[in-house]
């Protein structure tokens, strides 16, 4: 290998540096292996759900049952980690939710009641919205604040692909074992997400903490509405899913262009979270952009444009290259909103953005999956897949640009 391509690949090659911290590997190991059985658990229970009833409309209904308590408790939870030990709450929460685990696999193995497996799935929601935003509050107190990009660079490329992998590995478990052997998979790694929890070293609040109630979610929306830069990250990041998210449109596509292929339908689903993943593998020079701000706008209106171009493309291969450099384009934006939000604001205000970053994440796709299924069925599939694609990049363009704190900022 000449030292040129040494140099290409040094730079361009993911950074694993944050690896170096004990700490940090282990949570980053064991929060990959249990969302692989999260998303494992996510299938079976779909699938389980759909057996009892019999019904698309129960299988829907596990939409607001997951949601409403992710938006809930991810706020409030958000809360607690600014005002406790982050270690224990992180715990207590985990274990919240692999009791809920259990529950399913219990359920599965003796009961096959729908109204315990919907339960158990609203508690696992509530035990992840807490969790979530506790883990990423908790990044910066573990790593150097010039690796911080690169820790979450490494975060979001292990939870694409365990968003690839866990799906993947429902098909075949349910095919051949059943829902019990997928919760049980489901509870067995949540254990490595335990023992990293159970591994951090005590976590208390720097600083004065406030106590984690309404009063303290209400300051944490106002430090977010008078801080443009903070403000903005999640601004744009509303624009990109609301707007250019396709998802929802996948199932006509493949009906319309494809013969109703599912082997089709499987590669238009895995097709973002694949490019992330090969986003975060070469995704070394990600941490080195200094104009975050600037960065951050343009790489969502490209994300719009690509969107934009894979609805109006008709071989199979070439939609899925252009979502997967959609995907691409999302894995950078994420690093950059969550380094923005781990850097710039303070330690004590870190748990509450994060629980605002966790409901607009979970809650932006759904927006997405409305606005793209109602603007099919009133103009057709093409003008709501191009159309939100490039009504994207011009909104994210027009509200980047016109907040010159946010146009101009960069890491401290």
């Amino acid at each position: 290998m000449t030292e040129s391509v040494r140099e290409f690949v040094r730079r361009h090659a993911m950074d694993t540096r944050p690896l170096a911290t004990p700490h940090f590997r282990r949570l980053l190991f064991g929060q990959a292996l249990s969302f692989i059985g999260y998303q494992l658990t996510a299938v079976a229970v779909s699938a389980q759900v759909y057996a009892l009833t019999q019904s698309s409309l129960w299988v829907g209904l596990l939409g607001p049952v997951a949601l409403v308590p992710l938006i809930v408790f991810g706020l409030w939870g958000g809360a607690i980690a600014d005002a406790v030990d982050r270690r224990k709450l992180l715990l207590t929460s985990s274990l919240v939710s692999w009791s809920a685990t259990l529950t399913l696999l219990l359920n599965a193995v003796f009961l096959d009641n729908v109204w315990l497996l919907i339960a158990a799935v609203a508690v696992q929601s509530t035990g992840v919205a807490i969790a979530s935003p506790t883990r990423n509050a908790i990044v910066p107190r573990l790593v150097p604040a010039h690796l911080v990009p690169s820790a979450n660079t490494l975060n979001f490329t292990l939870g694409s692909l365990g968003a690839v992998l866990g799906p993947l590995l429902g098909g075949v478990v349910l095919a051949g074992g059943g829902y019990g052997v997928a919760y049980l998979i489901d509870a067995v790694l949540f254990s490595a997400s335990l023992y990293a929890a159970v591994r951090l070293p005590r976590l208390e609040p720097l600083g004065e903490a406030a106590a984690p109630g309404l009063r303290a979610v209400v300051d944490g929306l106002r430090y977010i509405i008078g801080s443009p830069i903070v403000l903005m990250s999640f601004v744009v990041d509303i624009i990109a899913m609301a707007f250019a998210l396709p998802r929802a449109l996948y199932p006509e596509l493949t009906a319309t262009r494809f013969g109703g292929s599912a082997v089709a339908f499987g590669w238009l689903s895995a097709s973002v979270a694949l490019g992330a993943v090969i986003g975060g593998v070469s995704s070394g020079w990600v941490g080195r952009v200094r104009r975050q701000g600037m960065a951050l706008t343009f790489v969502i209106a490209l994300w719009g444009l690509t969107v934009a171009a894979a609805g109006l493309a008709s071989q199979l291969w070439l939609v899925v290259a252009l979502l997967a450099a959609a995907g691409f384009t999302d894995l950078v934006s994420a690093v950059w909103r969550q380094t923005i939000l781990q850097t710039y604001a303070p330690d004590d205000m870190r748990g509450r953005l994060q629980g605002v970053f966790f409901v607009v994440v979970a809650g932006g796709p759904r927006l997405g999956d409305i606005r793209a299924g109602a603007t099919a069925a009133a103009f057709g599939l093409v003008p709501a897949w191009v159309g939100g694609g490039l009504v994207c990049a011009l909104i994210v363009l027009v509200a980047g640009l016109s907040v010159p704190a946010f146009r101009r900022y960069q890491p401290r």
